[in-house]
């Protein structure tokens, strides 16, 4: 580690946080002590604790944790914006999800969070032209996590995926910054066309549990998607929809639905 990267972990308040949280953990709790220290008090820095979460949970006979970690760690070395998107999505977690309690808990026991770390290691690979390796992080996530999205798909940053089990985003699918979706939503297609088939949402939608969008269409930016919605029609923005086909119902009730996380419909929406 350089003096300047000393400097640097030095000066990181999360990072700080995070350590702190961690000692604080092994206090209450010394049984968790072993997988505290080798997940975080080992590392110096939050793409460390990362690269080695995310080749704890991917490695398998097939791939060494060793392997997965040398890639992680280039990924993490080549493109600072993956470090820059992880950050972003830990926060979202932490602020919008009523049961983080600390920023710990995502990087050890949240697997929306895990999943979409190791999606955005899946995708950096996929940009470079590794296709092989890039569909096995697919297929390993998919297996460990319950979450299945194609290294091709194109997600922003600030994402919070709550409870995660069974999500589906297809390889032409495009997810805007600042987005939040709960378990069972599907971006999927309609059919097996091989061209631009997939949903593009927009920043600042809410997407509710068991949503599924499917077909190449636009769900308009700070818009809410009720659960078990099925959404075939592009949707404009700051608007509720819901239903069997959905249907916009009202108005999105506010200004950042996938920050306030208000899921209910009603006469004021």
């Amino acid at each position: 580690m350089t003096q300047t990267q000393t400097i640097l972990a030095s000066v990181d308040p999360a990072w700080d946080q995070i350590t702190t949280e961690a000692h604080e953990a092994v206090k209450q709790q010394p049984l968790m002590g072993g997988l505290i220290h080798a997940c975080i008090l080992h590392h110096t820095s939050l793409e460390k604790a990362l690269s080695y979460r995310i080749a704890a949970k991917l490695c398998s006979n097939e791939m060494s944790m060793v392997i997965l970690r040398e890639i992680v760690d280039q990924a993490y070395g080549d493109d600072p914006s993956l470090v820059e998107a992880a950050r972003a999505d830990l926060v979202a977690v932490y602020d919008r999800d009523p049961a983080c309690h600390r920023l710990l808990q995502p990087i050890l026991y949240f697997k929306g969070y895990q999943a979409i770390q190791a999606y955005r290691v899946g995708h950096y690979l996929w940009k470079k032209g590794d296709y092989d390796l890039s569909y096995f992080f697919q297929m390993r996530i998919s297996e460990i996590f319950g979450v299945d999205i194609h290294p091709a798909a194109q997600i922003g940053c600030g994402i919070m995926i709550d409870h995660a089990h069974s999500i589906v985003i297809g390889e032409t699918a495009v997810v805007g910054d600042n987005v939040s979706m709960l378990h069972s939503v599907t971006l999927g297609g309609t059919g097996k066309e091989e061209e631009d088939r997939h949903p593009k949402i927009g920043d600042g939608v809410l997407i509710g549990a068991g949503a599924k969008v499917l077909g190449n269409i636009t769900i308009g930016e700070c818009s809410r998607i009720a659960a078990g919605s099925v959404v075939l029609q592009e949707i404009p923005r700051c608007k509720t929809v819901a239903g069997v086909p959905a249907k916009i119902v009202g108005e999105a009730g506010c200004s950042q639905p996938a920050l306030s996380m208000n899921q209910v419909v009603s006469k004021q929406s």
